[in-house]
């Protein structure tokens, strides 16, 4: 079981956490911190059934990460490429030329949402259905972020379609049940908030509706506890239960498409939110639907992550980034020792080299990677690499899927070459190097 928080640090979480329901007038709100594979701290205000941590909520778009785990699945067991076009896999819609890598970071240029009623408040129906046309594709492919409920319908259509079965089994079967989430479900299963609208103006509450979006499910569905979406956190953190593979996991939380839009640093990854807030990188995901607001994001580096659901359409603000950073200022993480461990490279290989006149430091990292990167204090391109079959392959920076080659008396990195000194005239120097070398003259 996972080590409860401190006292003094409940105290803290739980202020917000009160805070927050009140100023945001939600009927009812549930809220978790998450570490070591599950809750350490939850608490429920309001009106909220016992144990506030079994009540099912909405979770809207969080349904999305999910359907990505489903795709991604799918693509490790090469059943489809990220690059392939919607079409090879789900013919007859008009985003056939868009691939699903980028309906997955909604850079496809899909319309925001499926046409006909606002499926969020409507039932939905089959693909068929929606008759998607022309009007449905509102920007050219990888122009911009352009998020799109749409997209993703149709990536679980995709899905569901390679499995022989429908969304709602698929997610269950491949995702949910792995994960040891048994209370999370298409449908409400009691106890389950009753979706709310708070009147803007006066303290009275409307009663949301509910039903099946169809083919728009897997942009929105799926209902939840706070204990189960605290477990889809520790999954966001990395205890995957052999659901995805660690790397694939990685790759889900690299930026894909910037969102403009938000102010500060925000994008989209494979499924995922990728937030830059208060100096840290988050990951996870929001989710709204009439009557519901939820969020879990979980901060890799330090460990943590923060889940929250509420019955109450707007005006709740996002608590899970309070409760990141209560806890990680209240209980910081304290990291592992560092220890001794073999260079993957030969010594005399590590150390100051230069591009052109520019200076940097090729070192021996964690995990058996190498590091390139400028001097301490000083800023520019900066990449890990990973041997992957006989190669150094960029994980990172500037230099992401690059491959980095190292000679006796040179780096050559796309093109770059690295040498010990500048201008090295005995290295490969594009270009070749002055025979007058060095002088004072201009």
């Amino acid at each position: 079981m996972p080590e409860p928080v401190l006292p003094a640090t409940a105290r803290t979480l739980l202020a917000r956490a009160a805070r927050t329901q009140r100023d945001g007038r939600a009927p009812s709100l549930v809220v978790g911190a998450v570490r070591d594979g599950g809750l350490v701290w939850s608490a429920g205000r309001g009106e909220v059934a016992e144990p506030h941590t079994d009540v099912q909520y909405r979770l809207g778009s969080i349904s999305k990460a999910v359907t990505a785990v489903l795709v991604l699945r799918l693509r490790d067991e090469g059943r489809l490429s990220l690059d392939d076009p919607l079409e090879r896999h789900l013919p007859g819609t008009p985003l056939g030329d868009r691939t699903v890598g980028q309906l997955l970071s909604h850079l496809a240029g899909a319309s925001a949402e499926s046409p006909g009623g606002w499926w969020e408040r409507v039932p939905g129906g089959s693909l068929e259905d929606l008759g998607l046309g022309d009007a449905d594709v509102v920007l050219g492919a990888a122009r911009r972020f352009h998020y799109s409920n749409l997209g993703f319908g149709l990536l679980g259509e995709l899905a569901a379609r390679m499995r022989g079965t429908s969304w709602d089994d698929a997610v269950r079967d491949e995702v949910l049940a792995p994960l040891g989430m048994t209370r999370t479900t298409p449908r409400p299963v009691a106890p389950a908030a009753q979706g709310r609208a708070v009147h803007p103006w006066a303290d009275v509450v409307l009663a949301e509706p509910e039903h099946h979006a169809g083919v728009m499910a897997a942009a929105g569905q799926l209902w939840a506890t706070l204990t189960d979406l605290g477990r889809f956190a520790a999954f966001l953190l990395g205890d995957t239960a052999d659901v995805l593979d660690a790397a694939t996991l990685e790759e889900m939380t690299q930026p894909a498409g910037v969102d403009s839009s938000v102010p500060g640093w925000s994008a989209y990854g494979l499924g995922l939110q990728v937030m830059r807030v208060d100096g840290r990188t988050l990951v996870g995901h929001g989710g709204s639907m009439p009557g519901f607001l939820a969020g879990v994001f979980v901060d890799r580096e330090e460990q943590t992550g923060a889940v929250s659901l509420a019955n109450a359409t707007a005006g709740v603000e996002p608590v899970v980034f309070g409760v990141l950073a209560d806890l990680r200022a209240a209980e910081p993480r304290v990291v592992e020792a560092w220890r001794p461990s073999p260079s993957p490279v030969p010594l005399d290989v590590l150390g100051v080299w230069f591009w052109g006149v520019s200076p940097s430091i090729l070192r021996a990292v964690a995990g058996g990677r190498l590091h390139l990167g400028p001097l301490p204090g000083r800023t520019g391109r900066a990449s890990r690499f990973e041997q992957r079959d006989g190669r150094w392959v960029g994980l990172d920076g500037y230099y992401a899927g690059e491959t980095l080659r190292i000679a006796a008396d040179h780096l050559d990195l796309g093109t770059f070459v690295f040498t010990r000194t500048p201008y090295d005239p005995d290295a490969p120097v594009p270009g070749g190097v002055d025979e007058a070398g060095w002088t004072v003259e201009g």
